[in-house]
């Protein structure tokens, strides 16, 4: 399965690949890794088809994953589930206002980041439409 990561921080995108690793759950395929630095390329890889799951750190600027995220789940067809890294706990109303499936907080905890996208990697098996 593709994931991708998006974050505008280098170290970000590191961590959360890492976190992942090439398996994340014995249940789940190993995932190939899409990392993106900018708001277009994130655009252009989800209206593709060919994401599975995304991460998005909603901290990245100019524009935030949170944003992204509303966006992606408003405009693309069979939206990939998305895991939304937030730095406060406190922002976890605006994870729900940007739709996002899932959310991890700074700093990251490799267990939960590897747990949540398994989840989200199975869920993506169970719904996903093929309509490609």
């Amino acid at each position: 399965m593709r994931v991708l990561v998006y974050s505008d921080d280098a170290a970000t995108r590191a961590e959360v690949i890492q976190a992942i690793g090439r398996r994340p759950a014995a249940d789940v395929p190993f995932v190939e890794i899409v990392e993106c630095a900018t708001e277009p390329k994130v655009h252009q890889w989800l209206g593709s088809g060919d994401i599975d799951v995304a991460v998005l750190d909603g901290e990245t600027q100019p524009a935030g994953g949170m944003g992204v995220s509303r966006q992606a789940k408003d405009e693309v067809y069979d939206c990939p589930p998305v895991c939304l890294i937030i730095a406060r706990r406190d922002d976890r109303w605006l994870a729900d206002w940007s739709k996002a499936d899932a959310v991890v907080s700074q700093p990251l905890e490799p267990i939960v980041v590897a747990d949540t996208v398994a989840d989200l990697m199975r869920r993506r098996s169970a719904t996903r439409l093929n309509a490609k």
